[in-house]
C-alpha cells in the first residue's frame, strides 16, 4: 500500500483520471468473480429459516455493510486513513458497482474529512449496498429470490439457498475460529469486521462466543497487510460505539 497520496479534490478535478461515473455504470454490468466483503457479510447475516438477512439489528448491519465497502477500497489500495483524515491513494475506479460509487464520492469531495465522516456517509448508503449485494448473490446463482403474494398483494421477498456457496462464508469463519492457523488477509478482515459489528455474537451461542474470544482477539490483532486495514477497522468500531452511546 505504499502508493503516492492523492488529494481528493485534485483527483476528482485534475482530468488525469476521467470517466469515474461512466466506469461505475460499466461496472454494474460486470460484477467481479470473487465475492466482495459486503456479499460475504450478507451471507453471514442470512437466516435460512426466515429467508431473509435478519440475524441482527439494522443499525449494526448497516455499519457492517458500510465498513465492507471502505475496507474493500482499502484492500484495493484506493484509500487510506490517518487520525485526522481519510485520503485517496488512487482515484482509478475498481470496476465494481459496490465500491466505485463510494470512491466517486470521496474523490469528488472538495473538503477533507476523517474516516468517521466517510463511515457515516457509507452508512447512509447502506440500503443501496444491501440491495446491490442481495441482487448480485441472486445473479451469481447463490441465492434465489421469491416474491411472496397474499390475495394478490406482493409482500416481502423471500430468499432461498440455490447453491452451497451460500454456506461457505459461515463455515469458513467457524472453521477459522476453531483452529490455530493464520487466516488469509480477506478472512482476517471479514472476521474482524464481523466482530466489530456484533455479527459473530449472532452466529455463535453464548458459550461458543465465550470459547472463541481468545481466538477472535488473536485474529483482530494480526495485521499482515499493514496499518491501513487496522486503522479502518478501528475507525468503524469507534463510529459504531459513538452512535450507540449518543
Amino acid at each position: 500500500m505504499n502508493q503516492p497520496e492523492t488529494n481528493a479534490l485534485e483527483a476528482g478535478k485534475s482530468g488525469e483520471k476521467p470517466g469515474l461515473q461512466e466506469a461505475v455504470d460499466i461496472a454494474r454490468e460486470h460484477p467481479p468473480r470473487t465475492l466482495r466483503l459486503a456479499e460475504e457479510i450478507m451471507l453471514l447475516l442470512f437466516d435460512e429459516a426466515e429467508g431473509a438477512f435478519t440475524r441482527m439489528p439494522a443499525l449494526q448491519r448497516d455499519y457492517a455493510l458500510a465498513g465492507s465497502v471502505l475496507l474493500d477500497l482499502t484492500l484495493e489500495s484506493r484509500i487510506d486513513t490517518d487520525p485526522e483524515r481519510l485520503f485517496v491513494l488512487d482515484p482509478e475506479p475498481v470496476g465494481d458497482d459496490l465500491l466505485d460509487p463510494m470512491l466517486v464520492r470521496i474523490v469528488q469531495s472538495s473538503d477533507t474529512h476523517d474516516a468517521g465522516h466517510w463511515i457515516r456517509q457509507a452508512v447512509a448508503q447502506a440500503n443501496d449496498a444491501f440491495d446491490r449485494s442481495a441482487g448480485r448473490l441472486v445473479e451469481r446463482g447463490i441465492l434465489e429470490r421469491k416474491e411472496r403474494r397474499f390475495l394478490g398483494i406482493r409482500r416481502r421477498a423471500r430468499y432461498e439457498i440455490a447453491d452451497a456457496e451460500a454456506l461457505k462464508p459461515k463455515r469458513r469463519v467457524l472453521r477459522i475460529l476453531s483452529d490455530t492457523d493464520i487466516p488469509d488477509v480477506r478472512d482476517m478482515v471479514l472476521i474482524s469486521l464481523a466482530d466489530a459489528c456484533g455479527i459473530l455474537e449472532s452466529l455463535l451461542s453464548a458459550r461458543e462466543f465465550h470459547a472463541a474470544a481468545g481466538r477472535i482477539d488473536q485474529i483482530r490483532n494480526l495485521d499482515p497487510v499493514g496499518r491501513s486495514v487496522s486503522k479502518m477497522l478501528g475507525a468503524i468500531r469507534a463510529a459504531l460505539a459513538a452512535f450507540e452511546t449518543s
